[in-house]
């Protein structure tokens, strides 16, 4: 493996919080940080495309995810997104990229709040990358799901297999 990719797109992963005005909003993706808190020993490039709420993300916006994940030279990718819309542009990947791993994952609470399961999520993407096959898929919570076959479960705040 030559690499790891991850793109970030900002979701709640990335956003934080003004004291002042009580508003979420975006500065710089937090991957840079995690990596070191969490002492990665991995190659990994990092490139931000966008810093946006998922539920903000355009047609527009998923087309760009999409050239950037078919232009990049490594095979293993891994997307911080949203996870309001996560799995609606999981599936847009799908349809247009075979061949390589892709991995969406994110957080429920932003990575500044300190309790974030962001931490936990990139570390999860990060390993099973090196071992699944190529596909599409999305991790969360220590699992990870078949693009085809999750759901967010917004009672509960976590994902689950459809079946």
């Amino acid at each position: 493996m030559k690499y790891i990719k991850i793109f970030a797109t900002g979701g709640t992963f990335d956003k934080e919080y003004n004291e002042i005005t009580g508003e979420l909003f975006f500065h710089k993706t937090h991957i840079y940080d995690l990596l070191k808190l969490g002492r990665s020993q991995l190659n990994v490039k990092i490139e931000t495309l966008m810093m946006i709420d998922s539920l903000e993300m355009t047609n527009s916006d998923r087309e760009l995810i999409i050239n950037k994940c078919k232009q990049e030279k490594t095979d293993k990718i891994i997307i911080t997104h949203g996870t309001d819309t996560m799995v609606q542009t999981s599936k847009l990947i799908a349809n247009n990229i075979k061949k390589k791993t892709i991995l969406l994952t994110g957080a429920m609470i932003p990575i500044q709040f300190g309790s974030s399961d962001g931490l936990f999520n990139l570390g999860s993407a990060l390993s099973f990358i090196q071992v699944i096959n190529p596909g599409v898929y999305i991790t969360m919570n220590g699992r990870y799901f078949n693009y085809n076959n999750v759901y967010k479960n917004k009672k509960l705040g976590i994902f689950e297999k459809i079946n």
